[in-house]
């Protein structure tokens, strides 16, 4: 590992501050490691092509979906504790290591079980660690700019996607899918591990204060570990006796169930409307695209103005948007639909970061984020297993796109009715924790 005091050294040289640096390497990592979740819907024509290797059915693949959803959902408040307990970093590496191992699995599936298995229930707990003690890491490197920083980091991972759905298929098609599947994850597994040598959990770590920190705040608790799970465990009763903490987990359920069907079946609908298989993961490429400024606009506006109105438009575009299909049946009306749906996908699920700053402060937001991606993924499980049953058994799309409309529409009422994001609702949390628990941070938190 690098020495930890010429990082320093070259941190206090360096014209930016390295809270930058770790929005970064986590874009970075949501473009390897997350990309395949949002670039997923390339691969079910694959699997399910009668004359292919597979012939799996849709309900079968919505399946595996729904198992790998399921299993990040159940594990996810488990890995934001565990990213409280032994840091971010360490579940970084651990990270790392796994997804290429599974990726290698996925490479040799050749029933449903096996799929169900390694691309669902083992991928799936893979991504729990990517999605939560990672990201939540990023709240405690910055006291201002969380916003812009929050934006970088969701802006740049959208270009994963865009890029993935292409690739993909174009690797599976002139590869086949063992060697590309082998080769993407040997490949993401050491990319990986090579940001892990630059990342560091938090500011403290390297002996800095997090960007925008006031003058005069501590650079860390300076308390041992044993009293800083006594603090988190105060802070993480607070939160719960808020109606946001049971509310912000539901909306992220229906907004990602709103998006988590149009991701997975607009290709296969729109193939079976006539376009080519090229043209169809297209689609998912655009509205990844369009989600770029959508993604880095909406934690600069939640920041700035309050993130309910911000979060309840875009899921009503989402939602709304998904009409378009009903009446698409020409290139340039998928292409039209895949730019305003874009737009909504981008920002409906980019500003719980930030949300849970207004609300919640600066306690450790490992496990309240966790619940929130616990939600997000419960949603996207449940409608990834009923909407592939739902076309097996209709051999239709109609139902589950206005399924996908509800879901969205529903997660904008819910959100308007959110507590005002202007003030704080814990009050100070600092006041229940024992004096030998607080004496050394004062009111840094």
């Amino acid at each position: 590992m690098p020495n930890i005091n010429a990082l320093s050294q070259w941190v206090n040289r360096a014209p930016f501050h390295y809270a930058w640096v770790i929005v970064g390497i986590l874009a970075l990592v949501q473009m390897v490691a997350l990309s395949i979740n949002f670039a997923g819907g390339v691969l079910v024509d694959p699997l399910t092509d009668p004359d292919g290797d597979f012939g799996f059915s849709f309900s079968s693949i919505g399946f595996s979906f729904g198992v790998y959803f399921l299993s990040a959902a159940l594990l996810a408040p488990v890995a934001g504790w565990l990213g409280d307990r032994y840091g971010s970093r360490n579940m970084m590496v651990l990270g790392a290591v796994s997804y290429c191992g599974v990726m290698v699995l996925v490479a040799f599936v050749s029933s449903p079980w096996e799929l169900w298995l390694s691309f669902g229930f083992l991928r799936g707990a893979v991504q729990a660690i990517f999605m939560v003690p990672l990201m939540a890491a990023v709240s405690g490197w910055f006291r201002r700019r969380l916003g812009l920083g929050t934006g970088i980091l969701w802006a740049a991972s959208g270009v994963g996607p865009a890029f993935m759905s292409p690739v993909l298929i174009n690797l599976v098609a002139n590869l086949n899918w063992q060697t590309t599947f082998i080769y993407f994850g040997l490949a993401a597994g050491v990319f990986i591990l090579l940001l892990a040598l630059l990342f560091r959990s938090k500011p403290s770590e390297m002996g800095i204060a997090p960007y925008g920190a006031s003058e005069g705040e501590p650079l860390g608790t300076g308390l041992p570990h044993s009293l800083e799970q006594v603090r988190a465990k105060v802070f993480n009763q607070h939160v719960r006796r808020t109606k946001a903490f049971w509310n912000l987990p539901a909306i992220h359920g229906l907004g990602c169930a709103g998006h988590g069907i149009v991701l997975l079946f607009v290709v296969p609908f729109a193939v079976m409307k006539g376009l080519s298989f090229t043209e169809a993961a297209i689609i998912l490429s655009i509205l990844s695209i369009v989600s770029i400024p959508s993604r880095m606009l909406t934690p600069m506006i939640a920041e700035k103005y309050g993130t309910k109105t911000i979060m309840a438009t875009c899921l009503m575009i989402q939602g709304l948007s998904v009409i378009c299909l009903f009446f698409s049946s020409e290139l340039w009306h998928f292409y039209g639909f895949a730019v305003l749906f874009g737009i909504g996908f981008g920002g409906e699920w980019t500003g719980y970061l930030v949300i849970n700053r207004q609300y919640y402060g600066n306690g450790p937001m490992g496990s309240v984020y966790g619940w929130q991606m616990s939600g997000a993924l419960m949603g996207h499980a449940f409608v990834s297993w009923i909407a592939g049953l739902i076309v097996d058994l209709t051999g239709s799309y109609n139902a589950v796109f206005a399924l996908s409309i509800a879901a969205s529409v529903g997660g904008a009422l819910v959100t308007v009715s959110l507590e005002d994001t202007s003030k704080r609702l814990i009050g100070d949390w600092e006041a229940a924790v024992p004096e030998e628990a607080r004496a050394a941070v004062g009111s840094a938190d």
